[in-house]
């Protein structure tokens, strides 16, 4: 195990003492896919959740609840939500324009959950306890203005994913295959980005190119999108595998 996941579940089990002892709902920091993987394998049979603010968000705060409390509730919830206008922008700001400038506030990544990008601002999940502070600062990304406003999580908006469903055939059902089939990559190329940790399968840092991918899975390249693996049908007759794919664009 590396040090960053020993620290990882030592801060966790830290958090389940508190909770336990002074009876108290508490939680983590944004946990990334791989994270919360070790979570569910580290952690089973306790009263917790995962969760990011929407039901397939990516990044995930883990909230541990004492036994009184049976769900999360917006009572308990230690998300909020901030809504980010940019009515003068002069190009449309994307994911990294206001990740950017978020970090460039000199605080952590894992008080930042998922930013959802509109064509006029941002919907951005962040902790309660850093949201004050990212309303009285938050003012500029780049050299365009920005205005921004806290509301309850429920009320963020993610909008509707455009959807773009693409035929094509791969040698077999190899991770590396379909990675390179999805994003238009050479297979070396995917290659390279499983080995650097960048490609999640269902939600798990997979680290192994011929790892196998089936119907329904979910893949996920870091910094290009995810696409989710919609069907599978018989062989060319050069022996090769139809796929249809599900790329969220």
């Amino acid at each position: 195990m590396i040090k960053e996941d020993e620290l990882l579940i030592a801060t966790i089990e830290d958090k389940l003492r508190q909770s336990q002892d002074q009876n108290v709902v508490t939680n983590t920091g944004f946990l990334d896919g791989r994270q919360c993987a070790l979570v569910l394998q580290t952690f089973k049979g306790m009263n917790y959740t995962l969760w990011g603010g929407y039901e397939d968000a990516e990044r995930r705060s883990m909230v541990i609840l004492p036994d009184y409390v049976t769900e999360l509730t917006e009572d308990y919830d230690p998300l909020a939500l901030i809504r980010v206008s940019a009515p003068k922008a002069a190009r449309p700001l994307d994911h990294r324009d206001y990740l950017g400038s978020l970090l460039g506030l000199q605080i952590t990544r894992d008080v930042i959950g998922d930013i959802i990008v509109s064509p006029h601002g941002a919907d951005i999940v962040v902790l309660k306890s850093i949201s004050e502070f990212i309303l009285a600062n938050y003012n500029q990304a780049g050299h365009t203005s920005l205005t921004c406003e806290i509301l309850p999580i429920s009320q963020i908006d993610v909008g509707t994913p455009t959807i773009k469903e693409k035929s094509d055939t791969v040698a077999s059902l190899r991770l590396d295959n379909v990675v390179a089939s999805i994003f238009n990559f050479s297979r070396t190329k995917a290659q390279d980005a499983i080995k650097s940790g960048l490609v999640y399968l269902n939600n798990q840092q997979c680290l192994k190119p011929d790892a196998g991918v089936e119907l329904n899975d979910k893949i996920v390249l870091r910094g290009r999108g995810k696409a989710v693996l919609k069907e599978i049908g018989g062989h060319t007759k050069k022996n090769r595998i139809y796929i249809t794919i599900d790329q969220y664009v």
